[in-house]
């Protein structure tokens, strides 16, 4: 069946915009054509500099005849909803069917040749493209991330003919800017193209560009004894960059080594999107860089070197200008400089919020046996290299520079760590905070946003989270879990510092219209974080009905939590646990319908009743046991044992449902089987609210 291939050839497009760029396109094309009954077998897309591609294998060369029924009307409705229903589908009384009472119309139409359906879904996609930022060119009114020079389209090896803006398709396409030839490429399907953009220069998937830079740089690398610094996201930029990529080592002044690795990354990286590079036998980084060039140069690419080399060199002047000025400067100073800085018009200074995250820092610390003068006084410091000139040039290092500054300073070893490391995690895979302190600190930044941000009403809604309040849960989540800290939410917020509490009683009234709680407050704290919990433990393949069944107890500590419902999950994944939880709700069930009339009776079972069959005796005692033995297991937190323990009420509940009435007309009977129910409900419910597990 024929292809389809179309490309779109404007000036660059930037590097960030590619690949979402490529996705758009997909999308926009497959909607189209599949909203107009067309079918393919393949679809790709490619994105690069200057050009989005994409390719349809399988089309066919029309859309199939189609045959609609319509539902209209009852034959007996009123003359104007007729009337309507005939101006809506554009036939007459006359044409339409009637069955049962009610009017169809059978609309048909006619095949549509695909060529004139990819004229139009290209005129279509191109006015519509969503770039996040284009721009107007010329006299015209078509929008572009850049200029658009030329559109190929070609189906079936001929030209689909149309025209955008003066912009007429044809099967022309253009090499490398530098390294092709210069003339004007004429195709006739896709493999042609890629073939004849690869003599000249191109190398249209990104996939191809990323092997190259791999492959090449760390040739380079190898021939000097070197290794490059894997970094993905700068892979991912440069391989956008260029369409022939040639990577190009070069040599830098080894004094800048004395500045912090990070900052010499990260000049690299964000000014001039370099690679560094590190010897495998020193610690550190080389005096070296690679550069990615989009031109083979007759020299070997030696002048390119030098040349950057000299541009890096400006660049690490101005880091290392900063690196001298800011430890002439020193923490005081910058903390003075927050007060002057706002953190949220509703929530204060940056330095207001310093003393908040100061004062849970020292509750903190308290709590966990974590030194309370150390945690105090590296919050109090954690913010301050915000002010400083290195941060403000590269706001990506803010933490790390205050942990680098502290340390010159003389500051504890565990302060230094933890301003450094407070910001983490800041992802699901980001590492965690080493450390006591940096713990600490770190959990007391991120209850701080959290309250405050909860307290003037900016909870998250659907996929807005301008704050990244859930990040914050999860990173609390995150450090409580794999740190063991057991700390439980209520005990962080019981002992919240009064202040703080102030503070945020401020911010509420505010951006609220009812009235300011504490306790409303620190229970939407709670709230909030379970549910960060609950999608967590969903993420990790527990299931929500068992999470949701530990939750109803009311705990709040964690890790608690987790390990209750990982032994929940292994006992109901048993014969004992699945037979047992079908007993629970069939004495639920009962429980339920016995309410519904009036009080159940509840108190002692009795036992050595006139005629107690024996599996009511036996049940009653292994009640009693297990009562016994969840209490026991519970208190040392053995929750496996707790499972075990309700294990054995599996056979004793089956032989009750099986050889027992519990509904006896005798009512002395009845009465003690309802309490004998009500107290296996009580027992299981101990370790999980059973009743909201499916099954």
């Amino acid at each position: 069946m024929p292809q389809l291939l179309l490309e779109i050839f404007s000036e660059e497009i930037p590097a960030r915009m590619q690949q979402g760029a490529a996705r758009d396109l997909e999308r926009m094309v497959s909607d189209r054509l599949k909203a107009a009954g067309l079918t393919w077998d393949a679809l790709t897309t490619y994105a690069g500099p200057r050009r989005l591609t994409l390719v349809i294998d399988g089309l066919p060369a029309a859309t199939p005849d189609r045959e609609e029924e319509v539902k209209g009307p009852r034959a007996s409705a009123p003359e104007q909803a007729l009337d309507g229903f005939l101006r809506k589908t554009g036939l007459t009384r006359d044409q339409l069917t009637e069955r049962d009472g009610v009017l169809f119309a059978v609309l048909s139409s006619k095949g549509r040749a695909t060529t004139d359906l990819v004229a139009e879904t290209v005129d279509q996609v191109i006015r519509t493209f969503p770039w996040p930022k284009s721009m107007r060119w010329g006299s015209g009114t078509l929008r572009w991330v850049r200029p658009i020079k030329r559109i190929l389209c070609l189906f079936d090896g001929k030209v689909v003919p149309f025209e955008i803006d003066g912009i007429p398709s044809d099967a022309i396409t253009e090499g490398h800017r530098f390294l092709g030839s210069g003339q004007l490429l004429k195709v006739s399907d896709f493999v042609d193209y890629r073939t004849q953009l690869e003599r000249e220069f191109v190398l249209l998937d990104v996939a191809d560009r990323k092997l190259r830079i791999l492959e090449q740089a760390k040739a380079a690398c190898a021939a000097r004894g070197l290794s490059l610094v894997d970094d993905d996201g700068l892979l991912d930029e440069v391989a956008g960059l260029a369409e022939w990529p040639t990577p190009i080592l070069g040599d830098m002044d080894p004094q800048f080594l004395a500045l912090p690795p990070e900052v010499v990354r990260l000049s690299m990286k964000v000014h001039q999107k370099y690679f560094a590079v590190r010897d495998p036998a020193k610690e550190g980084l080389a005096p070296n860089f690679l550069v990615v060039a989009n031109v083979e140069a007759t020299d070997g690419g030696k002048a390119l070197a030098a040349g950057n080399s000299r541009v890096l060199s400006a660049r690490l002047n101005d880091a290392r200008f900063f690196w001298d000025e800011d430890q002439k400067v020193g923490f005081d100073a910058w903390n003075a400089k927050l007060s002057g800085v706002t953190f949220h018009a509703k929530l204060g200074t940056l330095a207001e919020r310093v003393e908040r995250i100061e004062r849970q820092a020292r509750t903190l610390g308290r709590q966990l046996n974590i030194s309370p003068a150390l945690s105090g006084e590296a919050a109090k410091l954690s913010k301050a290299d915000l002010a400083s000139s290195m941060v403000g040039e590269f706001p990506e290092l803010q933490g790390t520079m205050g942990g680098y500054y502290a340390r010159l300073a003389g500051y504890d070893d565990a302060v230094a760590d933890a301003i450094r490391d407070h910001y983490k995690p800041l992802g699901p895979n980001d590492s965690l905070p080493v450390g006591g302190v940096s713990t600490v600190v770190a959990l007391a930044d991120k209850l701080d946003m959290l309250m405050s941000f909860l307290a003037i009403g900016e909870k998250p809604t659907g996929s807005r989270d301008p704050y990244a309040l859930r990040r914050a849960a999860l990173g609390v989540i995150r450090i409580i879990l794999e740190r063991d800290a057991f700390l439980s939410l209520k005990s962080i917020t019981d002992v919240w510092p009064g202040p703080n509490l102030l503070a945020y009683q401020k911010a509420w009234e505010l951006s609220r219209d009812d009235d300011y709680s504490d306790i409303k407050l620190l229970d939407e704290l709670v709230d909030f974080i379970r549910d960060r919990l609950t999608v967590l433990l969903r993420d990790r393949g527990q299931r929500h009905d068992l999470v949701a069944a530990v939750f109803a107890l009311g705990d709040d500590d964690l890790v608690r939590i987790v390990r209750r419902v990982e032994a929940l999950a292994a006992f109901l994944a048993t014969d004992d646990g699945a037979n047992l939880l079908a007993g629970y709700k069939r004495a639920s069930n009962i429980l339920r319908a016995e309410e519904k009339k009036g009080p159940v009776p509840t108190g002692m079972v009795q036992t050595g009743l006139p005629n107690q069959p024996e599996p009511e005796t036996v049940l009653a005692f292994a009640v009693g046991a297990a009562r016994t033995a969840v209490e026991t297991a519970l208190e040392t937190e053995d929750f496996a044992a707790a499972m075990t323990a309700l294990a054995g009420l599996r056979a004793p509940v089956d032989r009750f449902f099986e050889d027992v009435l519990v509904n006896s007309d005798v009512a002395e009977e009845r009465d003690n089987r309802l309490k004998l129910l009500g107290q296996v409900r009580d027992v299981m419910g101990q370790v999980a609210d059973f009743g909201q597990i499916a099954g």
